[in-house]
């Protein structure tokens, strides 16, 4: 059964809790059922040799559970005589049958339902007359993996996760990530990995923000198509429970291992601690504060400095975004065992919130410093589900390639675009095939790009992002102008700065400062000076001014004629008013 139609019947389904359900509740019900349903027919073959295994294992006095794991050949199995079928021929206490079959299952497995409350579900539907009506339907549906292979109900179960998130459009920006983007993030991540596109490697790959899962399955299922032999080893955490129960549950239909994704905030208690990923992939919140976890993040930052995640500096309370990167950062691979490569996304501010010495600046200073950030895209606005604003997409390595070292690509692609048919919540924007094909190549070929007359990618020094802000000074003076000078301390006989005229002066840290002040600052204020005590050095990403073009005005004459033709038609329309 190809993934559409089955897609379809399952949807029909969903669509008989209408009236008992709204709709953006629909996936509490039909995702675990799907699950039950294809856990019920991959454990069918072996069902009578596991209920076997079972009684002989019990009286041997012996907990049955890794036995019947090794007859299954699977990294779960289910204790119960009952299955689906069995459940819904008999129509007396079917609710308490499903929960005692659900909970006959490893503990993994049985976790994934708790975590979408499926025993209230069961309940509500009971309620409602409409539980033996769905298992029923589920009961029918063929979901053994000799009908429907791991990658196609992997397909289904994600056309579903999406048709469920497009339902709650005030929910889905927190869950979904839309998938053209997942794509692009994709493409970029792994254009220049030649090494997975040939033989049977495996690679692992880590999301912290996981979500439903859609970035761990698109990057799987790209990674398929540039190389059916090659194999990602896929890991997770997730804040959400429901979330969590999702990608889980596509991680196990997957046939990945379910215990490399992790519950929990991902900040405050890292799930998987002293794991280092090939590849990592994040849609984290947007301008969301870490008020609630600070004091987990200081002690770290504070005890642990540059040998825990924090040590580079944090950012604002108010917007953790940056937070997630630094974790990122602490994940990669050591150079040494191959380097990482990863894709997260971002709003604007982390590319240039905070001044010098700010935590912000700080975090961009290591990143640049260290030679770690490869490239950053602009994406168009209204391309999330929650937010119009301006989104970027970086990509950070510590193996970049020899022509990229010391450099970083810009890439505006704000104007790659097309119009969505239907608008989901503030989502009104797509990329194309094409558009993804395009911004993957630019970034492939690592070069500049101008169409039109406008730049499209700039490539530029990693010292073109940094400055030092230079502290002004000026003197005090008394009633009479005369400058007044210090009677005591380091200062004495030297003029006292007066701070109602202290001013700041970002310099390129390619220029020299004392040429820069004698050319912008002593032709203005003779009297002023540089306290070199207060130089800092900061980091920030203008990524709008690296792509200005000046538009000259039009000529005089033009405007001129312009505003004339408009004012002798606003006269014409006042004398037809008067006649």
């Amino acid at each position: 059964m190809s993934s559409p139609n089955l897609s379809a019947l399952i949807w029909a389904v969903a669509e008989r809790l209408r009236g008992d359900y709204r709709q953006s509740e629909y996936g509490k019900v039909i995702l675990p059922f799907v699950v039950l349903r294809r856990l019920d027919c991959v454990l069918a073959p072996t069902k009578a040799a596991v209920l076997v295994e079972k009684v002989a294992r019990e009286q041997e006095g012996l907990d049955p559970a890794l036995f019947m794991q090794k007859v299954t050949g699977l990294p779960f199995c289910n204790l119960s005589p009952l299955d689906l079928t069995k459940i819904t021929g008999a129509s007396d206490n079917i609710a308490e049958n499903l929960k005692a079959y659900v909970q006959a299952f490893s503990p993994a497995v049985r976790d994934i339902f708790d975590h979408f409350d499926f025993g209230l579900q069961l309940e509500r539907l009971a309620k409602a007359d409409l539980l033996f009506q769905v298992a029923e339907q589920f009961a029918h549906f063929d979901l053994h993996p000799d009908i429907v292979d791991n990658t196609e109900m992997g397909r289904v179960f994600e056309e579903l996760i999406r048709k469920f998130a497009e339902l709650s459009n005030e929910t889905a920006g927190e869950h979904f990530t839309p998938r053209e983007v997942i794509r692009l993030m994709v493409n970029l991540i792994f254009v220049e990995d030649d090494a997975m596109l040939v033989g049977k490697p495996v690679r692992t790959l880590y999301d912290p923000t996981a979500g439903t899962g859609g970035m761990l399955s698109e990057a799987g299922a790209h990674l398929t198509e540039l190389n059916p032999d090659a194999r990602l080893t896929m890991y997770g955490q997730e804040l959400n429970p429901e979330s969590y129960a999702m990608c889980k549950a596509d991680l196990l239909i997957k046939g990945q291992d379910i215990n490399n994704l992790k519950l929990g905030n991902t900040l405050s208690a890292d799930g998987l601690p002293g794991k280092r990923f090939d590849y990592m992939l994040s849609n984290p919140p947007f301008g969301v504060d870490w008020k609630k976890i600070e004091d987990a993040i200081r002690k770290e930052a504070t005890e642990r400095g540059m040998n825990g995640r924090f040590g580079p500096g944090l950012p604002r309370v108010s917007d953790g975004s940056l937070l997630f990167l630094l974790h990122l950062l602490s994940k990669m691979r050591p150079v040494a065992e191959g380097g990482s490569r990863f894709g997260i996304v971002l709003n604007g501010s982390p590319l240039f919130t905070g001044g010098a010495g700010s935590g912000e600046s700080e975090i961009r200073g290591h990143l640049l410093e260290n030679d770690l950030l490869e490239a950053i895209i602009g994406l168009p606005t209204d391309m999330f589900y929650n937010t119009g604003i301006n989104t970027y997409v970086w990509i950070v390595s510590n193996r970049k390639p020899e022509a990229r070292q010391g450099k970083v690509q810009l890439i505006d692609a704000g104007g790659f675009w097309q119009k969505m048919r239907k608008s989901l919540g503030s989502k009104r924007k797509e990329l194309s095939a094409a558009h993804i094909e395009d911004i993957t190549q630019i970034f492939g070929r690592f070069e500049e790009v101008t169409r039109e007359g406008r730049p499209i990618s700039r490539i530029l020094d990693n010292e073109a992002f940094g400055y030092r802000a230079l502290t002004i000074e000026r003197p005090l003076r008394d009633a009479e102008g005369n400058v007044v000078l210090a009677t005591k301390g380091k200062l004495k006989g030297q003029p006292v700065p007066d701070a109602s005229l202290r001013d700041t002066e970002n310099v390129p840290l390619g220029e020299d400062e004392e040429i820069y002040f004698r050319r912008e600052v002593l032709p203005h204020a003779p009297d002023a000076w540089i306290d070199h005590e207060k130089t800092r050095t900061g980091f920030e990403i203008p990524f709008n001014r690296f792509f200005y073009v000046f538009q000259p005005p039009r000529p005089l004459g033009e405007i001129d004629a312009e505003l004339k033709g408009v004012t002798d038609k606003i006269l014409e329309l006042i004398a037809g008013l008067s006649a």
